[in-house]
């Protein structure tokens, strides 16, 4: 889908951050929090996911991630087109599903 000229994108967040410590474990609350917040959904265990409708939108979420990344642990961001999320091959058990439609709604913000 084309909004303005720009192509929807996929965000997928891979994060690996330390509960060790009641600081640690508060501070990876707080960014599992701050993803569901701002509308990402969990795929996998500290895999999460977000559809964007436009560069800009996507520009927005990526700096809400920055700004929340714990000052401990690992954390990954990826981008995708619409086509390139489409291709992902997702299998349960030997039984392969469709992979996760983009909203049909238009976000406005």
């Amino acid at each position: 889908m084309h909004i303005s000229g720009y192509r929807s994108m996929w965000i997928i967040v891979f994060f690996d951050l330390p509960t060790d410590t009641k600081v640690a474990k508060k501070q990876y609350t707080q960014f599992r929090k701050g993803l569901l917040q701002d509308g990402f959904a969990m795929m996998q265990y500290s895999v999460y996911y977000r559809h964007c409708a436009s560069k800009e939108n996507t520009e927005v979420h990526l700096q809400r991630i920055r700004l929340n990344v714990p000052p401990d642990g690992e954390v990954r961001i990826t981008q995708f087109t619409d086509k390139q999320f489409e291709r992902m091959e997702v299998y349960f058990g030997k039984r392969r599903t469709k992979t996760e439609e983009a909203p049909a709604q238009l976000e406005m913000f």
